[in-house]
């Protein structure tokens, strides 16, 4: 597999590799908590962790940034706090087939994707990278899926 790095980090990368001195990025799951309050609204990392992995957190920010944009353009008065904590619960909902897609995946994806001796792991990442190979739709799913092109959590059960 080939990445792309600036040629400046080359030296170092290499350095670190023949150490054995590579990091990890730590990973918990951080679940969503809506608390509904007037006048703040949490959204990305601050809401809820996203994974590290696909860069989730940035694409269901940005998502929530349009659905809270729909969602408040009725709104005459922004200042009235219960009519817009109102709002603001519908807001919960209508983000999650977008949020909810994508941290799955990204999920899963980590599971695969981490670095384990176990077999079954090994074979998984495999299949993935066959699955992936496949192109044409098998490819362009799960990327529209992460990228949250495609919010269909169904769309989601056909790729797994």
């Amino acid at each position: 597999m080939y990445l792309w790095s600036p040629p400046e980090f080359n030296d170092v990368f290499a350095a670190a590799v023949d150490k054995g001195n590579i990091r990890t990025m730590p990973n918990r799951s951080m679940p969503a908590d809506p608390r509904p309050t007037p006048g703040a609204v949490l959204m990305g990392d601050a809401f809820k962790m996203h994974h590290p992995l696909t860069g989730g957190g940035v694409t269901v920010a940005l998502s929530d940034i349009v659905v809270l944009r729909n969602l408040l353009k009725p709104l005459r008065d922004l200042n009235d706090a219960p009519t817009l904590c109102n709002y603001l619960e519908s807001f919960y909902t209508l983000r999650k087939p977008v949020a909810s897609t994508i941290n799955t995946l990204a999920g899963a994806l980590y599971k695969v994707f981490c670095a384990s001796p176990d077999q079954a792991r090994k074979e998984m990442r495999q299949a993935c990278f066959d699955y992936l190979s496949l192109r044409g739709l098998f490819s362009e799913g799960p990327v529209s899926l992460l990228s949250g092109l495609n919010p269909r959590p169904l769309s989601y059960v056909l790729h797994t």
